[in-house]
């Protein structure tokens, strides 16, 4: 999609320009910068402590870097150190700030000067000089300082002086011995936290104190933080004023305060922020979550403190110190920041401590912050100690999002309340108040302001912050309080409302006393809202409302409770109101009572329905409410509205509900009312039971639900909330509309009253939805975060059946005991569909004849899917109990959401001695009497269904897997029932299981078949058991329906009991099928088969007889055995008998080919003889059907005839009955001829290759195989398959087609079953045509591989092709790796899956990672590695993860998540440590990955080839060795591969082709395949091998043709090297190498050892070339020349370096090497590789390898000037051309160049539409080019012809320097505006360079590179097996390197180890591999990481690491590839 590209580069462009940009795209958008600090020179200048720097650039602020790891030397006296810093781009930099955190022995830092440069700009060199210490002890005792830089390291630069001058409040305690810091925010930044500190007591009462800070210019301040850390006495400050003197820019500043700074004053705070002028901030709250980690000695005594970053940086918190927090192990303590700044969305979090205490390290989990206002939740995760003595040391972190766990809450805005308490006597109270606020959007929560010791006090004004959602305008407040004690009374004044932000200010009045012995008694107010923002003040809106309770008549009617009512209106409610002072009785709610009460509110307008209930407190509280009767006071009665009721609100009545919502009389309260079916299940761990009331409250678009007490619950388990069970509860209230959260909690009362909440789910039938909220945390105050309530937001809202309510009536009849108390059961049925059977219960007693009605009438409420029209409805009793007769007068139904009501008369008996003694009716609606009675369908279908019969039902394969737990299984009788669109099988009892006696036992399958006539799609299935028998309790895992028929298997995920004391209780389950776990196949059809057995003696058989059917294009089903059990083998198959079956099997299209038929000799007498078989299926139209017969006429019996037991049988006629449209049949006949297949075995002609034992055969052929065949009479030859001799058989089978393989075996029986087999040829005699096969290998379990069976292809059809093909074009290979947890229960068995996704919604499909063969689970702590092709989606923006388990059972806890892109050179390591688990987290199963989560690292891009390995065709060419493949090109070589075996490549006469992942090394040169030698055929024929690279189809051959191994290769060679063949042109020439070898004079200089070398060229290396053949005797003597030569090589071109080693054997085995003289015959050209040096272990530095440069190079001096060619490639765009000039600015790592004009002339048309043009200019020599600058002027230089919209769409620019010919590329693709300044240009980086290789060349020189290894800290982290370590360069690799050390312990647990390598300069280092050889005891090694210093440049490069080299954890790899992180 070219198209999409280039809008999105469109769009990228665009960005660069927008600030906001660089965050969002700091993984594209990074910039590196190299760091350079100088330590002075005076005496204890360096510093042990961990250094940090913070670049300020125009475009933001860089994190807090840490420079360096406490492993190197950095930082001492007078030395310089370079550092490279990876983070975002800032642009031009403006001050660094560079501090350490006072860490280490000495800390003290004397800091001479700084210098930073831009490493994409490298002429952007910034000075930073300081000259200053940075120590608590020396100078200032500040250590950290802000430095000014210049682009002129002479510049000095401009300080400021700020002078503080901070006021000591006059009050008693005011002063303070803590520790004052101060941060100062201006325009241009802050000046960070300062400590004011001078040498005398600081703070005193009425005192002023002087400060003098240097800071860089702040410009115009605007706030100051100010605060105190809380140590010492007394630490509590009461500041006055804060005056500040900017002393450059002559301002002054003033800052009032006037508050305290204490813990215990005022409201607490030691910390704040204050605005110039000392406006109050209007603070903005951060909740902030910090969570300590489960880890032992993770807590901390140390000040906790804290910076929030906003967007790229640019606004910070400044230090907040973190008062009262606990900090203790696996502790979350929460806290509330004010900051007068918006900053969330966070960039990130700094968390640190100050390191004081006795246990000051600190193990930090991580961090959450929540703002309210943003509604933003963000996740910081740490996971590290901040302790000095672990790990890298660091005591302050920076933290960085997981963008994946962002979540979007509701927004509030923060409001300043303000409650005025009334200045009369006894106004105060010490109560808590609760208020709550009414507004026209919907009202707040309930919220309490804590009533702290002097709140509230007379006369007194109390101001609190909180946060409201948006309410819209307010219209009222409620505020109370619940003590009804005599000191409680309070008289409120006002309370007025202040919106921070926006400052919309409300005022409520009162003027009223709250008391229980004052004015009305009453201790709730509602005040209506005064201000300008009220539209309407009405005088009359307080209304008092007469509330009448009438409580019922009924026996027992009652209640001691307290009740409370809340009425609810148009415009909002009362809240619930306890009714506790009665104006007319004394004794309330007594049977048969009307009491009234007076409710005091604001208007509700019109009362639309009454909320009423109790508390079930007190000895009899149940309750039978008549009704409720509410009217306004001073209104007449005949305005009263009447709730009624008549039901009870008692625990054990009814539905047990004690609270109802009652709407007003004549209006349906089941169409007002909505159910809620809450489950909530509390969490298997210790501990999790709670004895607290738990409460809800459920927050809906449209309204919010009270706090409800759940009380009662539906599935009634006794006690409530145990440990790992699910409670039920039911809420029927008003519509909310959508859940958008949850509340839920608990009182915190009882013995144990903490709890652990694993979920909540609830289920809306009305609205067909079912929300899932999980919880997984506890709500304990000694728990996690001390809450006992929590917000839950829905995790997955899920569709369910959308059910309507129907109210049914059931009236029995007014005759003599015309009652029963039978259970009674009922059905509906309507157009749509049908309920399930109904039980009509609950909890009152139902049916029974009345006494005073004529008619008792049950209503019951049912919920059910929409039936559409009733049609019919069946009711019934199971004539149980002591009186089951009833006459039953009439059902009636009301569709409530129809409004329609049905009658279904039946005015008859239920009863089996009265009337014609049914106990079971079926009514149909009165007004539709005539209306037929829809008989049922009859049970289930006999099994003897016709073929048409079976073509119209479907046969369903029900497997129930019951789960592997302990008591798992059940004996009680299972049902299920299978729903379908169209209808249901009806209950299915689970009797017969075919796989197991003993149903249903622990970690069983049992497989069941169920019948049933067409019921459409399957939607759900019930499953349950009636619990009867001993061990009735059953965990059902899940249940799998496989409908052959419909070519459907649907997976039903239960994961649950079905247990009476278990889970919810519940003894049957509704389960709807797993979408990921469907799997569809092709349906199933129906066959007719008849067997015919033969009448002669003994036909018959009891064996299982199975049958295989074969179609026309080598298609097959399965093989089915005909009969079910050993009952019918014995009735069937009978001698002259004729047996019918109907089996569903695949669909083999059109024309069946063959049949396979046989049987397994099993039985009595298994012999049979079989006449014929036929085979009848139905036309693919239905009109008619086909018959086609089978003959056999032969045994199948081991004794008799050939001894085989299964035939293959061909057709012999055809019979066909066809259906004509006259209606009648017509019948065809036609036959079918056969074909015979020639065999020849050839066994070869070697000692022993003779086998005895059965052989057996299979063909296979493009049109199908013909099954094993045992080879049993050979025609040639008595004793078959004997040495050196040719077996024949004919073998009869239909057209195979082309043969294209065999498979062979035996079956290793007899006295010497080892065979050699040679090869089989098959000759077909229709066509005549030879098919070869070629074996040459033994079969035999000792020798070779020990194989007794080989798949053979046949040399010219051989195998399939490549599987790549042109469609594959935009699919790419993706390697992921995941590690999964360690803990309980982490691992998982279900399928994982992940998706990637790019931008724009382009998506892969869903990629399974299924587990390899014998892997049945993510195990624990295992790392599973998967390659998958996957669209190419682009650049990567997201991950989806998951797994498709549904059941709560089926959790996974994912560590770790790796992503290499190949094609991008780009990996992705996610570090994830989340749960995908319904019950554990956040209840996901899949989540989204966010790539800003990932750490991307550069592997280098690899190239896709097409790799073709041809093997030759002669005797014993194929090898079962190791083949290892290195290809060389013209930008470098690969590494070596491994050619994957994979069973059957690499044999005699193959070509095997596959796809491989290559370097970008092209064009290619050479080749070199290595083999090791070792297997059972170690030796193999190469002919050649080709290379295709598949984006540009190029094709490369290398051609052989000759042995690789020791015996039969000339030279005894494993190693091969091959010219690349490229369109008939051979890539390299064939040369002589001569290599002379002079040794030095000098004593003690020869050696003995055996020496080697490689050389390094153009063109790649010549691999190890081992110095043996000299033209002397006696090699490497004193001041000799030995000569070497190496013919048959290929020339490497000009020579760069070359490797030189020895073993160190000998007597003397140190050498001093003079020189090397190498001579290339082809070039004539000799190379000089000076040494000089000693290659020993007791000399020099001890290296027995050597680089050595080529001396040759060294000429090419570069000159000052040089040319460079400018290439510039217009895009093919419309408009992308230009008539005007374009310049150009080269900035290179050695300077800028000037401005090259690139000119555009009428002659000459330049930079046109896809043009590519090419100018040369002249400069001086900038060095490497990094950046370009383009600029775009009009040709005449006139500023009036600058046009506003003309562009140059430029698609690339190409710069090459002639001098050493390295080219540049620059990828532009972006339009360059017309302009007349110089000013405006375009900046691009260097997207690639291709470096020549004279540059290369010039570059190698000799560097000592320092490698510092870090073990871990864990446990067993050391080894003591032997290290090798390979650094990779750009300019190559340093070869593998022992790492030792002598006579020292390496590598041990948390040290560091240090060595010295010395080779030629690598240029970048890419990447290092480091392993081990697994040797010694403890080989198991954690490596930490590694870090390698060019000591010649100073750059190191860190490769972290992080994980075991050990073969026994993890991914078991001993050996890895590190990256760099800058």
């Amino acid at each position: 999609m070219p198209g999409a590209d280039k809008k999105l580069k469109k769009k990228s462009a665009k960005k660069r320009n927008n600030p906001e940009s660089i965050l969002l795209n700091s993984h594209a958008f990074e910039g590196i910068y190299e760091v350079v600090t100088v330590t002075g020179d005076v005496r204890g200048a360096g510093t042990d402590a961990n250094v940090f720097v913070t670049l300020f650039g125009e475009h933001g602020i860089t994190p807090k870097t840490h420079l360096t790891s406490k492993s190197s030397t950095a930082f001492e006296r007078s030395k310089t150190d370079v550092f490279r810093v990876k983070t975002n781009n800032v642009g031009q930099i403006k001050k660094i700030r560079i501090e350490h955190d006072n860490t280490g022995l000495n800390a003290g830092w004397f800091l001479d000067r700084v210098i930073v440069t831009d490493m994409n700009r490298p002429h952007l060199r910034f000075y930073f000089p300081c000259n200053n210490w940075l120590s608590k002890e020396d100078g200032d005792g500040l250590y950290v300082r802000d430095l000014i830089g210049s682009l002129n390291p002479m510049d000095v630069p401009k300080i400021n002086k700020y002078v503080v001058r901070v006021f000591t409040g006059e009050v008693s305690g005011s002063g303070t011995d803590a520790d004052v810091f101060i941060n100062i925010f201006g325009e241009k930044g802050d000046t960070g936290v300062r400590k004011l500190d001078n040498d005398k007591d600081n703070f005193e009462k009425g005192a002023e104190d002087k400060f003098t800070l240097d800071a860089p210019n702040l410009g115009k301040l605007r706030k100051i933080n100010i605060g105190h850390n809380n140590k010492g006495g007394s630490a509590g400050w009461f500041l006055a004023k804060v005056i500040i003197e900017d002393i450059g820019n002559k301002c002054v500043y003033q800052f009032p305060v006037g508050r305290w700074f204490a813990l215990d004053e005022d409201d607490g705070k030691i910390q704040r922020d204050i605005l110039v002028g000392g406006t109050e901030a209007t603070g903005i709250v951060y909740n902030v979550a910090v969570v300590t980690g489960d880890i032992r000695g993770a807590g901390t005594n140390s000040k906790i403190h804290v910076i929030l970053h906003g967007s790229k940086g640019l606004k910070n918190s400044g230090k907040i110190f973190l008062e009262g927090g606990e900090f203790e192990r696996a502790r979350t303590d929460l806290f509330n920041v004010e900051i007068a700044a918006l900053l969330s969305p966070l960039s990130r979090v700094t968390i640190g401590h100050d390191n004081c205490g006795v246990s000051s390290g600190w193990f930090c989990e991580k961090v959450v912050v929540y703002c309210p206002f943003t509604g933003i939740e963000q996740t910081f995760p740490c996971g590290k100690w901040l302790d000095e003595d672990e790990g890298d040391g660091l005591i302050e972190r920076e933290l960085y999002e997981m963008v994946s766990l962002r979540q979007k809450r509701l927004k509030k805005n923060p409001w300043s309340l303000w409650i005025w308490t009334s200045d009369i006597k006894n106004a105060g109270t010490d109560a808590t108040i609760f208020f709550q606020i009414y507004g026209d959007k919907g009202k707040s929560d309930e919220m309490k302001l804590d009533n702290n010791s002097d709140n509230f006090e007379t006369g007194q004004t109390d101001k609190f912050m909180i946060e409201l959602p948006d309410l819209g305008t307010f219209y009222k407040l409620r505020i109370w309080h619940e003590k009804r004690n005599p000191f409680a009374g309070w008289h409120l004044n006002k309370v007025t409302l202040l919106k921070t932000l926006t400052k919309e200010k409300y005022t409520f009045n009162c003027g009223r006393w709250l008391d229980i012995n004052e004015e009305d008694n009453e201790i709730v107010r509602e005040l209506p809202a005064e201000g300008s923002l009220v539209t309407e003040v009405m005088p009359g809106e307080m209304i008092k409302y007469r509330v009448t309770v009438c409580t019922g008549t009924v026996s027992g009617s009652g209640t001691d409770a307290n009740v409370f009512v809340c009425l609810i209106g148009d415009q909002g409610d009362t809240g619930e109101r306890v009714l506790y002072n009665c104006i007319n009785t004394v004794n309330k709610f007594e049977k048969g009572n009307a009491d009234e009460f007076f409710i005091e509110a604001v208007t509700l307008k019109q009362v639309r329905r009454v909320r009423i209930g109790h508390d079930g407190k007190g000895g009899s509280s149940g309750w039978y409410l008549a009704k409720v009767i509410v009217r306004e006071e001073g209104q007449p009665e005949s305005e009263a509205v009447e709730f009624p009721c008549y039901r009870w609100l008692d625990k054990n009545e009814d539905d047990g509900q004690i609270v109802r919502e009652l709407v007003p009389a004549g209006e349906s309260p089941l169409l007002k009312n909505v159910s809620y079916h809450i489950s909530v299940k509390t969490g298997d761990i210790p501990g999790a039971s709670s004895d607290s009331k738990v409460f809800i409250k459920l927050y809906g678009e449209k309204a919010d639900s009270s706090k409800e007490p759940l009380l009662v619950s539906d599935n009634d388990l006794g006690n409530y909330f145990e440990r790992g069970r699910v409670d039920e509860f039911t809420l029927d209230m008003m519509d909310i509309g959508k859940i958008n959260r949850i509340l839920i909690g608990h009182d915190n009362v009882g013995l144990r009253s903490g709890w652990f909440l694993a979920s909540v789910q609830i289920t809306v039938p009305v609205q067909g939805k079912q929300y899932m909220f999980p919880c997984n945390r506890w709500l304990d105050k000694d728990e996690a975060d001390g809450r006992v309530e929590v917000e839950v937001y829905p995790s997955e809202i899920l569709p369910t059946e959308k059910l309507i309510n129907y109210e049914v009536s059931v009236v029995t009849g007014n005759v003599r005991a015309a009652g029963t108390n039978a259970k009674v059961f009922m059905q509906i049925y309507g157009e749509t569909g049908k309920t399930e059977l109904i039980i009509l219960e609950n909890r009152s007693n139902n049916f029974e004849r009345g006494a005073t009605d004529i008619f008792k009438v049950d209503v019951f409420t049912i919920k059910a899917i929409d039936l559409g029209e009733l049609k019919k409805l069946r009711i019934r009793h199971d004539n149980s109990g002591a009186r089951p007769s009833w006459f039953l007068e009439r059902v009636e139904i009301t569709d409530l959401k129809e409004s329609t009501t049905y009658y279904f008369p039946c005015q008859r008996w239920l009863a089996v001695e009265e009337d014609d003694g049914q106990i079971a009716r079926e009514l149909v609606p009165v007004d539709e009497a005539f209306v037929k009675k829809d008989s049922e369908n009859g049970g289930q279908s006999p099994a003897t269904l016709g073929l048409e019969q079976k073509a119209k039902s479907t046969t369903y394969t029900v497997k129930v897997k019951t789960g592997d737990k302990k008591n798992a299984g059940t004996d009680a009788n299972v049902f299920i029932i299978l729903y379908g669109s169209k209808d249901d099988t009806g209950i299915v009892s689970l009797k017969a299981s075919k796989i197991n006696k003993n149903k249903f036992e622990r970690g069983k399958v049992d497989e069941f078949t169920v019948e049933s006539v067409d019921i459409g799609d399957l939607k759900k299935i019930k499953i349950g058991h009636d619990n009867k028998g001993n061990s009735t309790g059953w965990f059902l895992e899940w249940v799998e329906i496989d409908a052959p028929s419909l070519g459907q298997c649907l997976k039903f995920p239960c994961g649950r009991w079905l247990d009476k004391s278990e889970d919810d209780g519940a003894v049957e389950r509704i389960i709807f099928p797993a979408e990921l776990q469907t799997v569809e196949y092709i349906p199933f059809v129906p066959y007719e088969i008849t067997v015919y057995t033969s009448d002669i003696f003994g036909a018959g058989t009891d064996a299982d007889v199975f049958i295989v059917l074969y179609g026309s294009d080598g298609t097959c089903t399965q093989q089915k055995s005909l009969c079910l059990n050993k009952r019918e083998q014995r009735m069937y198959f009978e001698r002259n008998s004729v047996n019918q079956f109907i089996v569903e099997l695949e669909d083999v299209g059109d024309i069946i080919e063959k049949i396979r038929i046989g049987h397994n000799g099993g039985g009595v007498n298994s012999g049979w003889h079989l006449d014929r078989v036929t085979i009848r299926r139905l036309l693919p139209n239905g009109k008619g059907s086909e018959t086609i017969t089978f003959p056999c006429e032969r045994w199948l019996a081991k004794s008799e005839d050939d001894g085989e037991t299964v035939r293959e049988l061909v057709p012999s006629d055809i019979f066909t009955e066809k259906l004509m449209k006259d209606g009648t049949l017509k019948q065809i006949e036609e036959e079918v001829e056969e074909l015979d297949e020639v065999l020849f075995v050839f066994t070869g002609d070697i000692y022993g290759a003779g086998t005895d034992a059965n052989v057996f055969l299979n063909i296979y052929g493009d049109l199908g195989d013909m099954g094993e065949r045992k080879l049993s009479k050979s025609e040639t030859n008595f004793n078959k398959f004997e040495r050196g001799q040719e077996d024949t058989f004919t073998i009869q089978a239909v057209d195979l087609g082309i043969l294209y393989k065999i498979k062979i075996r035996h079956d290793n029986s007899m006295f010497s079953p080892d065979w050699f087999l040679e090869k089989v040829e098959i000759l077909d005699e229709t066509t005549e045509e030879s098919f070869v096969f070629l074996c040459e290998r033994w079969l035999s379990k000792k020798k070779e591989d020990r194989k007794i069976e080989r798949t053979l292809y046949e040399q010219v059809h051989g195998r399939c092709p490549c599987p790549f093909n042109d469609s594959m074009s935009s699919v790419i290979p993706y390697h992921i790796t995941v590690a999964t947890g360690t803990e309980y229960d982490s691992s998982t068995d279900s399928r994982v899956f992940i998706i990637i996704m790019g931008p724009q919604k382009v998506q892969t499909e869903r990629l399974w990672l299924d587990l390899p063969e014998g892997k049945d689970e993510f195990a624990d702590g295992s790392v599973e590695k998967f390659s998958v092709w996957g669209l190419d989606v682009g650049e990567i923006k997201k991950v989806e993860v998951g797994h498709d388990g549904a059941t709560p059972e089926s959790c996974w806890l994912m560590e770790e998540l790796t992503i290499v892109v190949p094609t991008k050179g780009v990996m992705y390591n996610f570090v994830c440590k989340c749960w995908l688990a319904r019950d554990k987290g956040d209840g996901l199963t899949s989540r989204i990955l966010n790539i800003l989560d990932a750490e991307c690292v550069n592997i280098g891009i690899k190239i896709l080839y097409e790799v073709t390995v041809v093997t030759g065709d002669i005797e014993g060419g194929g090898t079962d060795a190791s083949i290892f493949m290195t290809v060389f090109g013209s930008n470098g070589n690969t590494e070596e591969m491994l050619l994957e075996k994979n069973g059957d490549r690499f044999e005699r006469g193959q070509e095997d082709s596959f796809i491989m992942e290559i370097a970008d090394i092209a064009p290619l040169r050479k080749m070199r395949i290595r083999t090791d030698g070792k297997g059972m055929r170690p030796h193999w024929f190469m002919e050649r091998i080709t290379l295709k690279n598949l984006t540009n189809q190029e094709v490369a051959t290398f051609t052989y043709g000759d042995w690789l191994s020791k015996l039969k290769n000339a030279n005894g060679s494993l190693v091969c090297e091959m010219p690349a063949v490229i369109n008939d042109e051979q890539m390299m020439e064939d040369t002589t190498y001569t290599l002379q070898v002079k040794t030095s004079d000098i004593g003690g200089a020869g050696t003995d050892a055996n020496v080697s070398l490689i050389l390094f060229g153009e063109y790649g290396d010549s691999g190890t070339l081992p110095l043996k053949e000299s033209n002397k005797s006696n090699k490497f003597e004193r001041n000799q020349m030995d000569e070497f030569s190496f013919s048959e090589m290929l020339s490497l071109g000009d020579l760069c370096k070359v490797r030189i080693w020895h073993d160190n054997k000998g007597i003397a085995p140190g050498w001093h090497l003079e020189y090397i003289d190498v001579t290339d015959s082809a070039m004539d050209k000799t190379f000089r590789f000076q040494c000089d040096r000693w290659l020993a272990k007791g000399e020099d530095d001890g290296q027995l390898i050597r680089e050595l440069a080529c001396a040759n190079n060294d000429i090419l001096e570069l000159k000052e000037r040089t040319a460079y060619e400018i290439v510039t490639v217009t895009s093919d765009r419309e408009d992308a051309d230009t008539k005007e000039n374009i310049w150009i600015i080269l900035e290179g790592k050695m300077g800028r160049s000037k401005e090259f004009l690139m000119e555009n002339s009428s002659k000459k048309r330049r930079f046109e539409r896809g043009a590519t043009d090419t100018f040369q200019f002249s400069s001086k020599n900038v060095g490497d080019i990094a950046a370009i600058c383009v600029g775009h002027c009009p040709k005449d230089g006139k500023k009036s012809s600058a046009k506003a919209d003309v562009f140059w769409h430029v698609q690339e620019i190409i710069v090459t320097e002639m001098e050493l010919c390295n080219k540049y590329f620059f990828r532009c693709n972006v339009k360059i505006p017309l302009r007349y300044k110089r000013r405006d240009y375009k900046v691009f980086e260097c997207a690639k360079v291709t470096e020549s290789f004279a540059s290369k060349a010039r570059s190698l020189v000799p560097v000592k590179y320092e490698t510092i290894v870090v073990t871990g800290f864990e446990k067993g982290a050391g080894t003591d097996a032997n290290v090798f370590i390979t650094i990779y360069g750009l300019n190559g690799d340093s070869g593998r390197r022992a790492l030792k050390q002598k006579f020292r312990n390496l590598f041990e647990r948390g040290k560091t180890s240090r060595f010295y390598l010395e080779t030629l300069d690598m240029g970048e280092l890419k990447k290092v591999r480091i392993e081990h050889d697994n040797s010694g005891l403890g080989p198991g090694w954690l490596v930490e990481r590694v870090e390698i210093t060019n000591s010649a440049t100073g750059v190191t490069t860190i490769f972290p690491c992080g994980k075991w080299l050990d073969e026994n954890r993890g991914d078991g790899l001993i050996c890895r590839d590190l990256f760099p992180r800058y």
